[in-house]
């Protein structure tokens, strides 16, 4: 009995030893990688010098809002319908007042808004000059112009369509294509020959819709 019990205590010493020296080698293999890693960490310093973090209130911060997407086709459809719909064959002679500059007032629209519009009673904010268009490129223009202008809450406006200087017969060619073009724009409630420092005979003053009571 004392044989087999010492047998085993023998056993469980050698146990224990095999134990320690497992954990003696994980832990020398464990300061061999530190030890490594320090080296290796000493190299990479010594190759680049001594690395500092940035400030962070040196950061740029983006500056440039993201730009707002571009509905290309719906401006398209919209300009397909405006060149449709504004015609040269219209009649707006009979809507035309007979006076100096063959203004323009839709019914309703007191004829003193007219007289207001010609003195200057509202600043122009924008203007349109389409000298040099062809009579399609005009139409597309103008419809465009007056569309965007009633968008971003314009109510004045000036289109130079010229004298005809240097037309045919010396007649101006898009004056009356653009009579009846604005005649034709649900937006333009009146329209005028400019005064002389404003153009004269080669521009109009255009008012839009939700500027005058009448």
């Amino acid at each position: 009995m004392k044989a087999r019990g010492l047998h085993a205590l023998h056993g469980l010493r050698d146990e224990l030893a095999r134990r320690a020296a497992d954990a003696e080698q994980v832990r020398q293999r464990e300061l061999a990688a530190q030890k490594e890693a320090a080296r290796l960490q000493r190299q990479f310093a010594d190759a680049v010098g001594a690395v500092h973090s940035m400030p962070q209130h040196s950061m740029a911060a983006p500056t440039r809002a993201q730009p707002m997407p571009e509905p290309r086709q719906t401006v398209l459809d919209e300009q397909a319908a405006l060149r449709e719909a504004m015609s040269d064959a219209v009649n707006v002679e009979s809507l035309l007042l007979t006076d100096d500059g063959l203004s323009f007032r839709r019914p309703g629209v007191d004829a003193s808004v007219v007289t207001r519009l010609r003195c200057g009673q509202w600043s122009i904010q924008g203007e349109l000059d389409l000298h040099g268009l062809r009579r399609e490129q005009a139409r597309d223009e103008l419809a465009s112009f007056v569309r965007t202008a009633a968008r971003r809450g314009a109510r004045c406006l000036r289109v130079v369509h010229g004298k005809g200087h240097g037309s045919p017969g010396k007649q101006p060619v898009l004056k009356g294509k653009v009579h009846k073009w604005l005649a034709q724009c649900a937006e333009v409630i009146a329209f005028t020959q400019a005064s002389g420092p404003e153009g004269g005979a080669g521009a109009l003053l255009v008012l839009l819709a939700g500027t005058a009571k009448g």
